[in-house]
């Protein structure tokens, strides 16, 4: 055995080799100070149950929404195609930060560098999907809107090369890390909340989620612009009301996007800049950096609500799914979900003008280019 750890060690170089070693995570704990918690020493406290019942909550709500797209043709859409990439990122977001938990406390000592890095990777990577699934999702729709047409020919192709670029970019952030960004042998440039991470790994990938949190909220702005600036200014007082209505809707709907985001992403961003700035123990918040980081995770648990849920079609699948319905049959559940999935002349009629701020959310709306959309 001690042959083999004396060649490993002459094979890889001595910061590599300490990937390998539980001992180095023992020892950067030790330096921000996070050993002497008991946390480390004991089982599962109560906030981390609690964070994996979110978890489970977060992967059962998502992958309810994928199978539905799954499951009707209707979906099989290229904006159809960023929601089920947005939900399935936040599905994996939850899995990750389940097994995260499972993970540590008193498991953390028990864990190599490696482990570490896969272990905090995979959350790093899912979030950051997500946010930057969120962002394609922003840059789709005002495309759509600037063009004016909802089913363009490069729509599909478009589609692909945001689903792809997301994955190759979260994947790529979420392994510097582990591919020799970090501060081994450095601990004076350790982050508290991460102490494997380098502090200026954390300040990068801080501002680019800053920067995304920015361009999502111009993209909405310049999306509720437009639609107004588009609309027809004549027309009878009944239209104008209509119109206003509408505006107050897309603004609504613009407000709680964006609102959400920030709600659950502001607080983090601001412990991670503190994380950046502070010296090792004099900002005792930092210790309690988890608590941050699982309102973060509530975003992936509210972004089915507010991308999908606000769809009419959307909605209705997901009802006749939890119902056990098949296509052409009346939902036989309780009296709201079966008024849900009614499908009357009036519904029907209504569907046909949807909403702009349903469109907004779930890619619905007219096809025809001379129609103000926000799909």
């Amino acid at each position: 055995m001690d042959v083999g750890h004396t060649a490993l060690d002459t094979i890889l170089s001595p910061r590599f080799s300490e990937y390998y070693s539980n001992e180095t995570v023992a020892l950067h704990y030790n330096y921000t100070g996070k050993l002497t918690s008991s946390r480390y020493h004991t089982g599962l406290r109560v906030h981390a149950i609690v964070f994996i019942i979110v978890c489970l909550f977060i992967i059962l709500e998502n992958l309810l929404v994928l199978i539905a797209i799954w499951k009707n043709s209707k979906f099989h859409k290229p904006m159809y195609y960023l929601l089920a990439n947005l939900t399935l990122s936040d599905m994996l977001a939850g899995v990750a930060y389940m097994v995260n938990i499972l993970l540590s406390g008193a498991n953390t000592l028990k864990l190599t560098p490696v482990l570490w890095f896969l272990r905090e990777g995979g959350v790093f990577i899912t979030l950051t999907a997500s946010v930057f699934s969120l962002l394609a999702i922003a840059v789709e729709r005002h495309v759509t809107m600037v063009r004016m047409q909802l089913y363009h020919t490069d729509k599909k192709c478009r589609t692909r090369l945001f689903v792809a670029a997301d994955w190759i970019i979260s994947v790529f952030l979420g392994s510097l890390p582990i591919m020799g960004w970090n501060c081994i042998r450095n601990l004076s440039e350790c982050s508290t909340v991460l102490p494997l991470y380098s502090k200026n790994y954390i300040l990068v990938c801080i501002l680019i989620l800053i920067l995304i949190l920015f361009a999502i909220v111009i993209l909405y702005v310049r999306i509720y612009r437009l639609v107004k600036c588009n609309s027809p200014m004549g027309g009878t007082s009944r239209n104008m009301v209509s119109r206003s209505q509408k505006y107050m809707a897309l603004l609504k709907t613009v407000t709680i996007v964006v609102g959400t985001f920030i709600a659950c992403w502001l607080p983090l961003f601001i412990v991670l800049l503190l994380d950046v700035s502070c010296a090792v123990g004099t900002c005792r918040i930092l210790y309690k950096a988890d608590y941050f980081l699982g309102l973060a995770m509530i975003n992936s648990a509210l972004n089915p609500i507010i991308y999908t849920l606000t769809s009419r079609d959307m909605r209705r699948a997901i009802v006749r799914l939890l119902c056990l319905t098949k296509d052409g049959e009346q939902a036989r559940c309780c009296g709201i979900l079966v008024s849900e999935c009614s499908t009357s002349q009036m519904d029907r009629s209504s569907h046909r003008h949807e909403p702009l701020h349903t469109t907004l959310s779930s890619g619905n709306g007219p096809q025809s280019p001379t129609r103000t959309s926000v799909a």
